[in-house]
């Protein structure tokens, strides 16, 4: 909880600031046999789990970007704001996000472009706008203090903020958790202060997502019933009563969360712009990504970008059977800006720069003419080589374009959807939404709606039930959850039935480690967005393939990731002190990502 510090106790709080913080996070606030005997039920609105933020991590940008800004709201609440002359950060990582927002910025609105500009400037000046406009010295050499050699019990991603007065004394002090997805979790109001919501304004949040603690009443059929007006109308804490539901009142999955968001106080125009601009921005991460500029991600990797090039080849017809590229690649329209940038408008409505699309003749001619194929083997062999073959899975070759896209955005501080988180799972869920409007979908408003409110439930669950954070469970917390949303997403717009829907596969995805190489959200996250953005789409056919026959259900499946997290080193998550973070030999700049 917030806390303002009178003179009296300053000099004891200064004097405990810091091992405070570790001894807290040792204790968690909520009794773990209270949670037991008090079943939470899942539902938060689906503009918490997908939010719109920047790149490159959910955990370590999003999350902390809002910590700061909630700290210097209350700062200001209780009229402190004006005595501030130092401010003190403890935290493991990600030093830009926390000081953009103690200026005030949010990482829905702020512009990409100068986030680096901006943090450079606060170093060089060592100067530092509180709020935007209370103007304090900040030496990032005396004000911040890293604890890189602490992993925290309640969540590793922890930071805390102590503001000080002109003669030392404490002001103000507070704690805060980034446990994945941009939420944000305040140690001593563990739940009901800002951990099932992402806005900054705590007063002007609907009561119904301000807690979950309250008892779930379950009937004998084991449908969850409505108790209380400030909850919404159809509470479920696990897969099977959420299905109970369904059956229950004669609704799709999409139906019942809809009708959850109109009880937090949203107008039907309301909820459909909010979906309608997380898919804009997720659509346009992904025309930014494959027409990027730029050779290189940021990095000592110096990873090329692969999505502008492999996008390219795709709509020109590179591989066999793509003799009318404008017709099945993507068909939604670049912003008409693009044509004042003077960029070339590509067959598709996504446009290209110059420096991509504009290629000289004799390049043009070298690559329609016929190269002959090089095969590597000898002839004189029993078994005569393989001559080189192109597919023709063009769909799952634009799916694949998509993730990487999206991921390569991501890794390069851009706008993003988090979904559920950004680090490692960005791609999945618009890559695959992307796919079916392009090739399956005959409404795409229809579908999108479908689509990100089936995929939300099923984030739901995964919240509460076990994590989406890799710090707390690897990559099966991020890429694994977010292709069992994109499943359940697919699964539904074919019309698959809420059982079916909730085939969602994460058994499959179970163990998987969080090693990047270098502490960077490149290698191998990129790829494994791809992969598993091919394998939601493989998971949902299979599902709809089943006819009901399944051997593995959502609950035991989240119940057994809930558990491999607790058992996994915690060197594969997040830290980048194993795997392939160390059997890659490239010198590390710092022991986390």
């Amino acid at each position: 909880m917030f806390t303002a510090v009178t003179r009296r106790t300053a000099a004891l709080a200064r004097g405990a600031r810091f091992a405070r913080f570790e001894s807290t996070a040792a204790h968690p606030h909520v009794d773990s046999s209270e949670e037991l005997v008090r079943p939470q039920h899942a539902v938060i609105s689906t503009f918490d789990l997908f939010s719109i933020g920047v790149g490159p991590s959910s955990s370590h940008t999003v999350g902390p970007m809002r910590a700061a800004r909630i700290f210097v709201n209350d700062v200001k609440e209780h009229n402190l704001l004006d005595k501030v002359c130092s401010v003190k950060i403890t935290l493991h990582h990600t030093p830009q996000a926390i000081l953009l927002g103690l200026e005030g910025s949010d990482p829905e609105t702020i512009d990409t472009g100068t986030i680096g500009p901006r943090y450079d400037g606060i170093l060089q000046n060592k100067t530092l706008f509180l709020g935007g406009v209370h103007k304090i010295h900040y030496d990032m050499d005396r004000d911040m203090l890293w604890r890189w050699d602490h992993v925290l019990k309640t969540h590793p991603n922890g930071m805390r903020f102590a503001v000080f007065d002109d003669k030392g004394d404490l002001l103000a002090t507070n704690e805060y958790f980034s446990v994945g997805g941009g939420f944000v979790v305040n140690q001593q109001t563990k739940v009901d202060e800002n951990l099932y919501y992402k806005g900054i304004d705590k007063h002007s949040v609907d009561p119904a997502r301000l807690s979950q603690l309250d008892v779930v009443p379950v009937d004998a059929s084991g449908s969850e019933q409505q108790h209380d007006s400030h909850q919404p109308p159809y509470q479920f804490h696990s897969g099977a009563s959420l299905l109970s539901l369904t059956r229950q009142h004669n609704m799709t999955i999409a139906q019942l969360v809809y009708d959850n968001e109109l009880s937090f106080h949203k107008t039907d125009e309301e909820i459909h712009a909010k979906l309608m601009r997380i898919w804009a921005v997720m659509d346009e991460c992904i025309r930014s990504g494959v027409s990027s500029p730029e050779s290189t991600l940021p990095g000592r990797l110096r990873l090329r970008r692969r999505a502008p090039a492999l996008y390219r080849r795709l709509m020109r017809g590179f591989y066999p059977g793509m003799s009318a590229p404008q017709n099945t690649g993507p068909a939604l329209s670049a912003p008409a800006s693009a044509a004042a940038a003077g960029a070339i408008p590509s067959p598709d409505g996504y446009s290209q720069s110059p420096a991509q699309g504009s290629e000289s003749p004799a390049t043009q001619a070298a690559v329609k003419r016929a190269r002959p194929a090089r095969v590597v083997g000898s002839f004189e062999h029993a078994v005569l080589p393989m001559p080189p073959r192109k597919t023709t899975l063009a769909s799952v070759d634009f799916l694949s374009c998509y993730a990487i896209a999206v991921n390569e955005v991501n890794a390069s501080g851009g706008r993003i959807v988090t979904s559920p988180t950004n680090v490692v799972s960005a791609g999945v869920i618009p890559a695959v939404l992307k796919y079916v409007l392009e090739f399956i979908s005959e409404d795409h408003e229809k579908t999108i709606t479908t689509f990100l409110l089936t995929a939300a439930a099923v984030g739901m669950l995964f919240k509460r039930g076990s994590t989406i954070s890799a710090a707390e469970g690897g990559c099966q917390a991020e890429v694994g959850v977010a292709c069992s949303m994109a499943s359940a997403g697919f699964a539904a717009c074919m019309g698959a039935s809420p059982e079916i829907v909730l085939q969602v596969r994460i058994e499959h995805n179970l163990g998987l480690t969080c090693d990047p190489i270098d502490g960077l959200v490149q290698v191998p996250c990129i790829e494994r967005n791809s992969l598993g953005a091919v394998k939601a789409i493989t998971a949902g056919q299979l599902a709809l393939a089943s006819d009901g026959v399944y051997s593995v259900s959502l609950d035991e499946a989240i119940e057994a990731m809930r558990l491999t997290a607790a058992d996994m080193s915690v060197k594969y998550k997040e830290t980048s002190l194993s795997g392939l973070a160390t059997t890659v030999k490239i010198p590390l700049t710092s022991p986390a990502c």
